[in-house]
């Protein structure tokens, strides 16, 4: 039975971290380069910041952060 729940956890361990890289590699670069120099303007896209799809990509990256330290640290305890 406990080499069954491991198996279970690392296998969903394995996925939620794949599902984070692949994840944080959809997201746009935070730097602006030459463009932070000069500074820029707030844009209608800057505005809608939490309703737009990096907002979203953000707040899944997060989420399968917190997921991902609950499942490891649930395979720490069982192993």
């Amino acid at each position: 039975m406990n080499s069954t729940l491991q198996l279970i956890l690392s296998v969903a361990d394995v996925l939620v971290c794949l599902a984070m890289i692949v994840l944080v590699l959809l997201q746009n670069s935070k730097s602006e380069g030459l463009s932070a120099v000069s500074g820029s303007s707030e844009t209608f896209f800057g505005m809608n910041k939490g309703r737009s799809l990096d907002a979203k990509l953000q707040k899944l990256t997060v989420g399968c952060a917190v997921v991902f330290f609950l499942l490891t640290a649930a395979l720490a305890l069982f192993s």
